[in-house]
């Protein structure tokens, strides 16, 4: 099976996680070179469908909690959406939304 590969929904969802705290971001670059080797649908505790073809990649260490959405596109492409730092128990509307809407801005543009 070929490898996978991760894309960014754009350069300013990759400059976000690459400010994360430094474990949770150690974190983050293992899931994903999991993704990368064995696809994205881990599972828990590492990633969790939330709704419609979007997924979530859950971090967490002493530092806090993130959380990084993505979808999956073709060609065996992950594109990572948004990511936030979790401050409560459920995950904020506006953040899903936003997630929701990159994800169909996507699906709209692939071929």
């Amino acid at each position: 099976m070929a490898d996978w590969k991760i894309n960014y929904y754009n350069e300013a969802v990759f400059e976000k996680i690459e400010t994360l705290p430094k474990k949770l971001l150690g974190k983050y670059g293992a899931i994903t070179n999991r993704m990368i080797e064995h696809g994205p649908i881990l599972g828990m505790p590492y990633v969790k469908a939330m709704k419609k073809g979007l997924y979530e990649i859950r971090l967490k260490s002493e530092e806090g909690i993130a959380r990084v959405f993505f979808c999956i596109a073709v060609n065996s492409t992950i594109i990572i959406l948004h990511s936030f730092i979790k401050k409560t128990q459920e995950t904020p509307k506006k953040e899903l939304d936003l997630a929701i809407y990159r994800m169909k801005e996507v699906k709209n543009h692939e071929l």
